[in-house]
């Protein structure tokens, strides 16, 4: 059966210990690979993965994340125990939260929309984002990501597995 993207969304995850367990109750606003040093260092990795999750559609259902990286702006939840980088809430910024989409899981109906810092990236990192910014994206430039990766949802073959009603 082909699912709409009317359909509820529900996925939920954890931290890789599974003391901290989370949901989601919505599709993403937009979804991301950040290419900065910064997301470099505190992912281990290439880049970091985010999906920008609205605010009311997010919520930590088991444990106590705890605040770490720089400890400032923006603030990056951990797991407490297994020290997973789990979410971000960028300070003065309360509509939606940065995800790592890896938590979820089955995070397979994941792409990355739009990567940011690429001035900073790996030279052999490449995503299959539709949009690419040496820096952050002028802020006038998100409500159009916003609807063009609403858009992508009308696919079929991007639609979620084990997208729950």
């Amino acid at each position: 059966m082909s699912m709409s993207s009317s359909e509820p969304f529900i996925q939920e995850g954890g931290c890789r210990c599974g003391a901290v367990r989370l949901r989601i109750t919505a599709r993403p606003l937009l979804t991301m690979a950040c290419h900065c040093t910064g997301c470099q260092k505190m992912s281990s990795s290439a880049y970091s993965l985010s999906a920008a999750i609205p605010s009311e559609a997010f919520e930590v259902t088991q444990g106590e994340p705890v605040i770490g990286g720089l400890h400032g702006a923006p603030k990056h939840y951990f797991c407490g125990h297994c020290m997973t980088w789990m979410f971000t809430r960028p300070d003065g910024i309360d509509f939606f939260v940065n995800l790592r989409p890896t938590m979820l899981d089955d995070p397979s109906w994941f792409v990355p929309y739009m990567e940011t810092w690429t001035s900073e990236k790996l030279a052999w990192a490449t995503t299959p984002a539709e949009r690419s910014f040496a820096a952050l994206p002028p802020d006038d430039a998100y409500g159009e990501m916003i609807a063009g990766y609403a858009a992508t949802w009308a696919a079929p073959d991007r639609l979620p597995a084990n997208t729950q009603s």
